[in-house]
């Protein structure tokens, strides 16, 4: 059996996680890692694969087969989309909404003879799926998403931007009086403050204002000002026993009607490690962008458009026996 041959671009945490799934993938092999730091001081967890420039991928087009693209949505995915889907076939958990046909279009532009598929995360990604298959079986309804227990990277990071932070770490906790709504068929109108609550645990820098920090936090437009926020500050050895991985989740639900009859429908998740399992997914849809482009499909694609059947490594009569 032929291997599809896979690169990875960026080696942060998400993408420890998709070289992680792909070297456990029988029907796969790891031909790279791409990275803009320097080569040789790249330390990759004992996975004995070659490291290389990002430079140096637009001369390996006949080596590789697909890319997975593991920079972040907010500067590295903008710019390197485009780039790679140009020369690759590629996937992506871009995960800005707001630009998210934006980003389509520059994708488009760019994938003519390429396989690229975009935003194939959990949220978006496994979340959308969920929210097109029950809005489509209950069209009297409402949608809604929960996000967490888990850590926001974002939140954190803008956390330890205020002066005199030394660590943060933030959890986005779904409100069980909310989600409790929900389930229960109400469909209610809920504003973020109703949906979420925001822990922050904060490290110091010797001698800083704790009180401003804790101020500037709970004023912060656009991450904590519309939400109820608590801030905790503790020392170093405890933020690192207790704050270092990285979990999450959340649920998608639609609450809809059929006639007299009420119904809830509802996908969640509750995940150890974010970035691993956000990089597990990546590689399936590598294994997708792989079997569509074998056929012709090319273009900018996203979850919407690729059948599940190309996610797994089963044929499909081996699908149908075990699991319709």
């Amino acid at each position: 059996m032929k291997k599809i041959r896979i690169g990875v671009v960026g080696y942060g945490n998400v993408g420890k996680g998709a070289v992680k799934a792909v070297t456990a993938a029988p029907d796969m092999e790891l031909r790279g890692i791409f990275t803009r730091r320097d080569p040789a001081s790249l330390e990759t967890d004992d996975c004995d694969v070659a490291v290389f420039p990002v430079s140096a991928a637009e001369k390996m087009t006949s080596d590789i087969d697909v890319i997975i693209l593991c920079g972040g949505s907010a500067t590295d995915l903008p710019e390197q989309g485009p780039y790679f889907a140009s020369m690759f076939n590629t996937v992506d958990s871009y995960d800005n909404h707001t630009d998210i046909l934006k980003y389509m279009e520059a994708i488009g532009a760019t994938a003519i003879n390429t396989t690229a598929i975009m935003a194939a995360g959990w949220d978006p990604g496994l979340f959308s799926m969920m929210r097109i298959l029950s809005e489509s079986i209950l069209p009297d309804g409402a949608s809604y998403t929960f996000w967490g227990k888990g850590v926001s990277q974002g939140h954190s990071d803008a956390i330890r931007h205020i002066e005199g932070v030394r660590h943060a770490v933030q959890y986005t906790i779904p409100a069980g009086s909310a989600i409790d709504a929900v389930r229960s068929g109400a469909r209610p109108e809920l504003s973020v403050r109703d949906k979420h609550l925001r822990e922050c645990f904060v490290v110091a820098k010797s001698g800083a204002d704790r009180a401003s920090i804790e101020k500037s936090i709970k004023s912060m437009p656009h991450y904590f000002a519309d939400y109820d926020t608590t801030v905790s500050f503790i020392e170093n050895d405890e933020f690192m026993a207790k704050h270092s991985s990285m979990p999450h989740g959340g649920m998608a639900l639609r609450s809809g009607n059929t006639g007299e009859n009420t119904h809830v429908m509802e996908l969640s998740l509750k995940l150890d490690s974010n970035p691993d399992f956000t990089g597990s997914i990546l590689t399936v849809y590598a294994r997708a962008a792989f079997r569509m482009a074998g056929e012709g499909l090319f273009g900018v694609k996203t979850v919407f458009d690729v059948p599940p059947a190309y996610l797994s490594q089963k044929d499909r009569r081996q699908l149908i026996k075990e699991l319709l």
